[in-house]
């Protein structure tokens, strides 16, 4: 079987069409690279140049495998640079999982700035609730997650990125809309748009927990499951609720957010990976989302 070395040598005489000329090109003694041609020839079963004194012909035979050589040696060079491009993050395919509140302004920035730098890698989006991702991880239908922080597997890596603290969301024409910085009780009697307690524990029982710190249990009118339907609940007048600061992305009309002067721990945006399988592409991810969210802190 014909090996690459044996290939190159031959596509070095077949091009320079000189044995002398090629194997100076190669840095071989010319007797040898005599020897290795016959040698092709011979495994080949048939005569590929045609040699005078003067000249070196490629026969039919040996411009097909001058052909099929070149195109052998540009895949190898392909093989090995997409190999190394691979290896360092630079190429392959990348499944992402992401929360939908995401995408009120840092995936899209996260999404445009890697497909910049890194052209070559396929993404696969997935948006997936933070349970979901976990479980997803660990059958490894993603490769890196964008959720909250909340209880996770111990096979699972979740590393916060992003703070994302409480605010007070109420309608425009609230007693309250002008200001800048309210306590909690201030809407103790106020009715409220809830988390449901299923669809999103983690909000759920962290705004539960602050108004009962503030001395009071929320009055609940009405309850949903994403961040943009309680804020828009809240746009028609059914009531005030407390949502990640994040929702100010997007810029409802009839809505005003303030700040909540009780301390109160934000919800961390963070990145998860299974232990032990970050792969290059995901490590390259990674990296772009931390330099996106220092770009939009600046």
């Amino acid at each position: 079987m014909i090996d690459i070395r044996q290939l190159r040598y031959f596509q070095a005489v077949a091009e320079e069409l000189h044995f002398g000329r090629a194997a100076a090109r190669l840095a071989i003694a010319q007797p040898a690279l005599s020897r290795q041609i016959q040698q092709i020839e011979q495994e080949l079963g048939t005569p590929l140049l045609r040699r005078t004194q003067r000249r070196v012909e490629l026969l039919p035979a040996g411009e097909l495998l001058l052909e099929r050589a070149r195109a052998i040696q540009q895949e190898l060079e392909r093989a090995v640079t997409d190999t190394r491009r691979t290896g360092t993050g630079e190429l392959g395919r990348l499944a992402v999982g992401f929360i939908h509140s995401s995408t009120y302004g840092l995936l899209p920035s996260i999404i445009g700035r890697f497909r910049q730098l890194f052209p070559g890698i396929e993404l696969e989006l997935h948006e997936l609730p933070i349970t979901a991702q976990h479980a997803a991880l660990l059958r490894g239908t993603i490769d890196v997650g964008l959720l909250r922080v909340q209880a996770a597997p111990p096979e699972l890596e979740v590393v916060p990125v992003l703070p994302d603290p409480f605010v007070l969301a109420v309608p425009a024409k609230h007693p309250l809309a002008g200001r800048s910085r309210v306590r909690l009780k201030a809407v103790a009697g106020d009715p409220f748009v809830m988390f449901t307690r299923d669809g999103a524990p983690l909000f759920h029982a962290r705004v539960q927990a602050l108004c009962e710190q503030a001395g009071f249990a929320p009055h609940v009118v009405q309850h949903a499951t994403q961040i943009h339907t309680v804020i828009g609940l809240v746009g028609a007048g059914l009531g005030v609720a407390v949502v990640p600061s994040s929702g100010r992305n997007l810029h409802p009309r009839n809505v005003r957010f303030v700040q909540i002067a009780d301390k109160a721990e934000p919800v961390h945006i963070a990145l998860a990976w299974r232990r032990g399988h970050e792969t290059p592409a995901a490590r390259s991810f990674r990296k772009v989302t931390q330099e996106v969210i220092a770009a939009l802190a600046t």
